[in-house]
């Protein structure tokens, strides 16, 4: 008998985030994302369907912390 969980790594979870929610959480507009992400300093945005695209909540939360921390570390 197999089971098919064994030996299979955890599927690690993640939302995915539309625009709206970005733009609240970064405080930042839709230009500015989409500026940031040409220039590849913002994640990269998920396809969904051929008009509907997501950010990944992880990546979003880490470019959010790592703003925080590059400003700590300035003063």
């Amino acid at each position: 008998m197999h089971i098919a969980t064994e030996n299979r790594p955890p599927v690690q979870r993640d939302r995915l985030l539309r625009l709206e929610a970005v733009e609240a959480l970064v405080g930042l507009r839709k230009s500015t994302i989409y500026l940031l992400m040409k220039r590849g300093e913002f994640p990269r945005c998920v396809q969904l369907t051929a008009r509907c695209v997501a950010w990944p909540e992880s990546q979003v939360l880490q470019f959010v912390q790592d703003r925080i921390t590059a400003s700590e570390a300035s003063k």
